[in-house]
């Protein structure tokens, strides 16, 4: 990437990252004060609480496939470009249908492993999809995601109770912390939440560059 490009990529992507951190920041008061579940869930996992940066996502990456088409950054093929980002989504759910059919636990450090090895493979063809949109998606992630990270790891050593330091059912809750955090935190939040991310926000962000560039 040249350094013009970095620069349009960081400036893109500047207000959305401050926004994230500020809903992250929320959601961590609103855990730590026992603020109504439904908003800030304690659960594993995050429990679906409506307060939470996942719900960023399809906003974001439809913001940012609209600014690069306005732009003149549009995407060569639509269709093609859509294709291979489904793809890239249907395979983690394909992932977890083999594991099933493997018998492997779903709490399992090795489901964990092959979810992340098949996020980053997936990952790394939804960036194929529109390059443009694709680097600057994966530059929002990591800024949204590297702070969950080591808020994790905070949460972890200083016992919160909160959906960042909680396992999953049936993980020993005597689990070092630092092995917790690798497990729970930092190798989920740097492969499939990054797919993630990219995937859902790869998908708005082509609708929302089509419907741009036909606009112009």
């Amino acid at each position: 990437m040249t350094d013009a490009a970095s620069v349009r990529v960081g400036r893109l992507i500047l207000w959305p990252a401050v926004v994230t951190l500020a809903v992250t920041l929320l959601r961590i008061v609103g855990e730590l004060q026992g603020w109504s579940p439904r908003l800030f869930s304690r659960e594993a996992g995050g429990g679906g609480a409506l307060v939470g940066i996942a719900w960023l996502v399809p906003v974001f990456g439809a913001w940012f496939g609209w600014k690069l088409a306005r732009a003149g950054e549009r995407v060569a093929s639509v269709g093609r470009a859509l294709g291979t980002v489904i793809l890239a989504f249907a395979a983690m759910p394909v992932a977890g249908f083999v594991l099933s059919k493997l018998g492997v636990s779903p709490f399992s450090p090795a489901t964990l492993v092959g979810y992340a090895v098949v996020s980053v493979l997936a990952l790394l063809a939804a960036l194929r999809a529109w390059p443009a949109l694709g680097r600057t998606i994966l530059a929002y992630a990591l800024a949204a995601r590297i702070p969950v990270a080591l808020v994790m790891l905070v949460a972890i050593l200083a016992n919160w109770g909160t959906h960042y330091d909680v396992m999953p059912p049936n993980v020993p809750e005597m689990t070092p912390a630092l092995y917790k955090w690798f497990m729970i935190g930092l190798l989920p939040q740097m492969t499939i939440w990054l797919w993630f991310t990219v995937v859902v926000g790869g998908l708005f962000g082509i609708a929302a560059g089509a419907i741009a560039s036909r606009g112009r």
